[in-house]
């Protein structure tokens, strides 16, 4: 236990802050699944509409550092990549 009301301050912001860090993450990774859920079920129009979202919200979440900026950047590129896949099986 802190010793100090400025550290035991510190220790209650640090465990707010970390509550809403791990929300923030699930909802990344919730929206991901659903992003990549529907591409695997070819549902292209469903697909865009989550990935929209889903980037969106990577960017907050990179933009604030609760994801490192590289991790976002990966993310979004890995919802592009399969967006792009299957809009090319579908056209082929």
């Amino acid at each position: 236990m802190p010793n100090s009301p400025s550290a035991y301050k510190r220790m209650r912001q640090n465990a707010k802050r970390r509550k809403q860090n791990r929300v923030t993450k699930k909802v990344v990774k919730t929206l991901m699944k659903k992003t990549l859920a529907s591409v695997a079920s070819h549902d292209l129009d469903k697909a865009v509409v989550d990935a929209r979202e889903a980037m969106s919200k990577i960017d907050k979440a990179g933009a604030r550092r609760v994801l490192h900026p590289n991790t976002a950047a990966r993310r979004k590129s890995k919802l592009a990549r399969a967006i792009l896949a299957a809009s090319k099986a579908k056209q082929a």
